[in-house]
């Protein structure tokens, strides 16, 4: 299933649910640099884009395009591995919880957005060996846990795309984060039998309605029991965790690129 087909079947709500967090834009902006033009590749309903300077936005999902507020950029309909675009036509670009749905085309979508960017490229992914040892992969939902390592490319490889300039920044989720990401249920297990709350996550919207059940079900239980708050009773006191989300940023320009 392609990346636009696959959102138009599981991206409503999502503008409701996944409101971006402060905290994290401001991170993005700053990894961002001085940019006055930016890509924003995977660009859904709008979240993370600045607000500060002229953005192009490249959606395949018309569903996703439609949950966009009027105040927002138009739209590109178009894939990361053939945007549209000249070579060096934006300051940066960026692509925000996106690259894993662009198999098997995540190398070229990188080499693409590193095309079209004079400057910085910013990608906000999740790092699937930590991501996996969160509670809810770890204990009840393996299938996520397992699908994740085969789709989030891993970070050294990313980062081998974007060159050599390339940091890896860690951001922690915070416990009262707005946009509500599979991540986000590290401090809030009720979401897990939220439906609404399930289906804005493309982890529990690639599952099957048995496996959705099962882990319902086993939530609810050790919920109900106590067995959950035993175990992980810290968590509801934390401010924020490391579960895996990760920002790329690379400070190649196009000369160092030429040069390589």
């Amino acid at each position: 299933m392609s990346t636009d087909q696959r959102y138009d079947r599981i991206g409503h709500g999502y503008a409701e649910l996944r409101r971006e967090d402060p905290r994290i834009a401001a991170r993005i902006r700053l990894a961002l640099g001085g940019a006055k033009s930016v890509l924003n590749v995977g660009a859904g309903a709008g979240s993370y884009e600045p607000t500060d300077c002229l953005v192009v936005a490249v959606e395949p999902s018309q569903v996703m395009v439609s949950q966009r507020a009027a105040s927002r950029t138009p739209v590109i309909r178009a894939l990361a591995q053939a945007l549209p675009l000249r070579d060096g036509c934006v300051d940066a670009a960026m692509s925000v919880l996106s690259i894993h749905h662009w198999a098997p085309h995540a190398e070229a979508g990188v080499r693409e957005m590193r095309r079209v960017a004079r400057g910085r490229v910013v990608i906000g992914t999740i790092d699937a060996e930590v991501s996996g040892e969160m509670w809810l992969m770890a204990e009840y939902l393996h299938e996520v846990a397992a699908l994740d390592r085969r789709i989030f490319p891993p970070i050294d490889v990313i980062r081998e795309w974007l060159g050599p300039h390339t940091e890896v920044v860690v951001v922690p989720v915070p416990a009262d984060t707005t946009d509500w990401t599979l991540m986000s249920f590290w401090a809030h297990p009720e979401r897990v039998l939220d439906a609404g709350a399930r289906a804005a996550t493309s982890g529990f919207a690639r599952m099957t309605p048995e496996v959705v059940q099962r882990v319902v079900q086993a939530v609810r239980d050790d919920l109900r029991s106590g067995t959950w708050d035993e175990r992980h009773a810290e968590l509801r006191r934390a401010k924020e965790l490391d579960v895996g989300l990760r920002l790329l940023v690379s400070r190649e320009t196009r000369g160092s690129q030429d040069r390589h």
